[in-house]
């Protein structure tokens, strides 16, 4: 007698989740469209402006050079090696970034908490001061010596906030105050290394610490690629044990079979792996990480299986318009990334914690 009202509850209970799904999956989609379109505007905006026709041209030669298309000699460079690097590293860097805010936001059921707020990139700013002010660097030569400082320094930064909150036991709240407590070590530090530097060493400094995708290449790109590669997987893997997480605390994901530290000191291992590389070569390029997770979570909601992969769109999509405006603005002068994003991130932020309903930072 009850089976058939059963069974039509159920087939009601499915569909619903389908089409639930689905809308996830197209707003997910509609994003990363949105994406492509932005990223091919921008590569035809600049000093020189070009055509739809000739930038696709190029790129096209490039991927299949038995193509046979006919391209203009400048154009080619300019999309090449001037424009195209750059927009793929913000599409890269920007992806990044977001995906690591994400991660750590849900594994620390904190939406403050980025790269940039538990002290990831303080470590990195102290490790490029020191290679630019002092000269001392950890490993490399050269220029590379500010990358690689920046990377190690980053890396440890995250080791130590790791140890440190393994030794009081893997919860949210041992991360976040480790990490408040080195990034204001680290601040004061790279302060004091600025206050006795020389007027071109603060120059380089600030610059650095502004955060900028101009003197991407390809070997930069290929190097972040694979980092992403093989660290975003592992992410999304994890995702149902982020939702657990994030939900119901870590009593009842335990009670679920989640290993609650075990997931924590993943997702934040790899999230910093992920920003740190992306540092190594942009400078500090901050909000990114704390706003696109926000942004995508108000469109999608919080389910981590789709919030991690659409935050990745989101964060490249944020930054490629935030750099575009930078070097379009006041052309030929290009304002550094990071300064345009904040611009953009700050206010959006403010609207976060203004408007949003209470339980919407739950």
């Amino acid at each position: 007698m009850i089976k058939q009202p059963v069974a039509i509850c159920a087939s009601s209970s499915s569909e619903a989740y389908s089409r639930f799904t689905a809308r996830k999956i197209l707003a997910s989609l509609l994003i990363l469209a949105l994406l492509v379109v932005v990223a091919l505007v921008a590569t035809t905006i600049g000093g020189v402006d070009l055509g739809v026709g000739a930038v696709a041209r190029s790129i096209v030669a490039r991927i299949a050079p038995w193509s046979g298309l006919t391209v203009d000699p400048m154009a080619d460079v300019i999309v090449g090696h001037l424009r195209l690097p750059r927009i793929v590293m913000g599409i890269l860097a920007g992806g990044g970034l977001a995906i690591a805010g994400a991660a750590m936001q849900g594994a620390l059921r904190n939406p403050l908490v980025c790269p940039f707020t538990i002290g990831v990139a303080s470590g990195a700013a102290l490790g490029a001061s020191l290679a630019i002010i002092a000269g001392f660097g950890l490993i490399g030569m050269g220029r590379y010596v500010v990358m690689t400082n920046a990377f190690l320094f980053a890396m440890g930064t995250s080791l130590l906030i790791l140890g440190v909150a393994r030794l009081r036991g893997v919860t949210p709240e041992s991360f976040l105050l480790v990490g408040i407590a080195l990034m204001s070590f680290f601040g004061a530090a790279t302060g004091l290394l600025q206050f006795v530097a020389t007027e071109g060493e603060l120059v380089a400094v600030v610059h650095w610490m502004f955060g900028s995708l101009t003197g991407s290449s390809w070997v930069n790109i290929a190097t972040v690629a694979i980092v992403l590669l093989i660290c975003i997987p592992i992410m999304i893997r994890y995702s149902w044990d982020l939702n657990a997480m994030a939900c119901g605390g870590d009593e009842v994901s335990k009670s679920l079979g989640v290993n609650c530290g075990r997931v924590r000191t993943v997702s934040m291992l790899l999230a910093s792996l992920i920003a740190a590389s992306i540092i190594t070569f942009t400078g500090l390029i901050a909000f990114v990480g704390l706003v696109a997770p926000h942004i995508t979570r108000l469109l999608i909601g919080a389910d981590h299986r789709f919030l991690l992969p659409a935050s990745i769109a989101m964060g490249a999509l944020l930054l490629v318009i935030a750099d575009t405006i930078g070097r379009t603005i006041v052309s030929p002068v290009i304002i550094p990334v990071g300064i345009v994003i904040s611009f953009v991130g700050a206010p959006f932020f403010f609207y976060l914690l203004m408007v949003r309903r209470r339980e919407y930072w739950q």
